[in-house]
């Protein structure tokens, strides 16, 4: 049997891309997986044993997770429900206004839309940390509609934040989605007597189904796990997020149980774990579809 002569370093080839790949897995694992080791600790044990399986006298059960989410006068249940309700609000505001905008701006040909289009994409090179405290003052003083209503400081209104931060993103790749979109479809919705509303909710957002998965997977990985803006903005004696929350497992003289640090670590980690791998295969999909230029 004669093989051919490109078969062999074609598979040697392979063999070195799936060994690196693999060498970048476990790093990217390990992690996570320490974290879940050390929250079986005890607290000693996670200071001078940190690499160790936790096992005899080292194991603490379950009795972490117990003391994380009893620990303080505030529930940890209650940080958890603000963190969900924030994370869904904010994700859901950013994914209905910025595919509006988007196809706006990607079907009308304008120096405005330009414009626009642009300063989205310039917002995503702007670092937080050079606006986090004019941010926090005009939090703190402006309202959700304008001189009346909440301020933007609670949990039902930094939603609005989050949309001037996630928007350049989500432009991006939803203009990049809707130039690939035929025309004629929106134009046979036209001749049907469908209006710019109708169309766009019965018309291109189905189309945009897989830059809306996409964008929603980052979007929600991205303000589950923040910890900078919520604490900027909100006001801590009363609303805490879980990263906040974690922050402040602290003890008498800034002494820190890390045990039951790691053990809400790995609590809060595990919902955007299983969300992700349910919906990873559509995260390639949306990326390669936002790229597409018209």
């Amino acid at each position: 049997m004669i093989s051919h002569p490109g078969l062999a370093p074609e598979r040697t080839r392979k063999m070195i891309l799936t060994a690196l790949f693999s060498i970048l897995c476990i790093i990217y694992v390990l992690p996570v997986f320490m974290v879940a080791m050390n929250s079986f600790k005890l607290n000693t044990y996670v200071k001078t044993d940190t690499f160790g399986w936790p096992r005899g006298e080292s194991f603490a059960g379950f009795s972490n997770f117990v003391t994380g989410m009893t620990f303080g006068n505030y529930p940890f249940f209650k940080s958890a429900m603000y963190s969900f309700v924030i994370t869904v609000l904010s994700s859901a505001l950013i994914l209905i206004c910025t595919s509006m905008a988007a196809w706006y701006i990607a079907r009308v040909d304008s120096l405005f839309c330009r414009a626009i289009y642009y300063l989205c994409v310039f917002s995503m090179v702007v670092p937080f940390q050079m606006v986090m405290f004019t941010l926090a003052k005009t939090a703190d003083t402006v309202r959700l509609f304008g001189f009346w209503g909440p301020k933007l400081n609670t949990p039902w209104t930094i939603p609005v934040i989050y949309l001037g931060f996630g928007a350049g993103l989500a432009v991006f790749m939803f203009a990049g989605f809707v130039k690939s979109v035929p025309l004629a479809m929106e134009e046979a919705a036209a001749i049907d007597g469908c209006g710019p509303v109708r169309t766009f909710f019965q018309i291109v957002l189905p189309v945009l189904k897989p830059t809306l998965i996409s964008v929603g997977i980052l979007e929600i990985m991205w303000i589950w796990n923040d910890y900078l803006l919520p604490y900027l903005v909100l006001d801590r004696t009363m609303y805490m997020t879980m990263p906040i929350h974690i922050q402040y497992l602290k003890g008498s003289y800034g002494t820190v149980d890390l045990g039951a640090t790691m053990a809400l670590i790995f609590l809060s980690i595990i919902p955007v774990i299983v969300f992700y791998l349910i919906c990873q295969k559509h995260i390639i999909k949306g990326v390669a579809a936002g790229a597409v230029k018209g």
